[in-house]
């Protein structure tokens, strides 16, 4: 395995040249099923059911979790579907990619027209993929270790009357072990006590309890080193499960992608410095651009060559600014 390199290929069939426990953290996005057409005859995403779709996942993390460490983590982030529904859409909501010189004939056709009906569900049920893939990889060996809610604040808006709008995706922390490197401290995040009301008042949400803890602490920590100490140690609090990232279109990219902001904290958490970070998905190369720019090695696999022209293009672009800092 080289490091900092793309490999050209379907990911089951790089993942298996790879060595055992030669990699970190994996931080990837598979395509959603049933979503689109990417142009390429071996894609994942385009299997006649969804037992087959999550099948072909459990096979591929099978990999994935043999060159994974034994302390590593997997960080993966998969959207839903509704059952029953004979149309597409692009990851943005649109109908149709647009025209982009870099389309193959199936990009170009844009959206996939799976029937999607799913045993055991009715039209318009929601299929819930993201948890179904998380089950059977937990059933697989992974250890499930947390839910995140990936929040959209500008999330696409949909022409739907009997549903709120759809504005979050799940990242699923998966382990390989009991016990494994998970950097709690460089993702922390800005303390926060009570909130404004409408009324202009301060509330009393969390008061009580941080008062407590604060006055239990302040009685053996104020004489030796002050207030002033005291607060600086509460200014931070651990990462919550729920994470507020803006989508972030690419320019030479009509197909969706990773916001770097996303990717940043399963990248410090996942991996110390200088350590190795997979995607097998790699597509535009968000993951391996979060890891250079962090201290981090990257490893990824993409089957589609257009792709990986945009990524080594961003991929160069961040390199040589490092270089200029240098």
């Amino acid at each position: 395995m080289e490091l900092n390199k793309i490999y050209q290929g379907h990911c089951l069939d790089v993942l298996r040249t790879f060595t055992d426990e030669s990699v970190n953290t994996v931080v990837t996005s598979p395509p959603y099923w049933g979503l689109r057409d990417y142009g390429m005859g071996e894609q994942i995403g385009l299997e006649s059911s969804v037992d087959e779709y999550v099948n072909v996942l459990v096979e591929v993390f099978r990999q994935v979790k043999r060159v994974l460490r034994d302390d590593g983590t997997l960080w993966l982030n998969l959207g839903d579907a509704y059952a029953g529904s004979g149309k597409g859409r692009n990851a943005d909501g649109k109908g149709n990619p647009g025209n982009n010189h870099m389309q193959s004939e199936g990009q170009f056709k844009g959206i996939v027209k799976l029937p999607k009906i799913v045993n055991g569900l009715k039209p318009k049920d929601l299929i819930g993929l993201p948890w179904r893939v998380a089950f059977a990889l937990q059933q697989d060996g992974w250890y499930l270790r947390q839910d995140i809610i990936w929040n959209k604040p500008n999330a696409m808006p949909e022409s739907v009357t009997d549903r709120p709008t759809k504005s979050h995706e799940y990242i699923f922390l998966l382990s390989k072990s009991p016990k494994y490197f998970y950097d709690h401290e460089t993702i922390k995040e800005q303390a926060v006590y009570g909130t404004q009301d409408v009324r202009g008042s301060r509330a009393t949400f969390g008061q009580p309890q941080k008062q407590r803890r604060e006055d239990k602490v302040r009685g053996s920590f104020n004489g030796k080193y002050g207030n002033k100490a005291f607060r600086a140690i509460r200014e931070k609090r651990n990462k919550r499960s729920v994470w507020t990232v803006t989508t972030k279109p690419l320019r030479e990219a009509h197909f969706a992608t990773f916001p770097e902001d996303l990717i940043k904290p399963c990248v410090l958490a996942g991996s110390p410095i200088n350590g190795v970070v997979l995607d097998p998905f790699f597509g535009s190369g968000t993951t391996g651009l979060v890891s250079l720019k962090h201290g981090r090695n990257f490893v990824g696999i993409e089957l589609n060559q257009e792709y990986i022209k945009i990524a080594e293009k961003r991929l160069s672009d961040v390199q040589l600014e490092l270089i200029h800092e240098m």
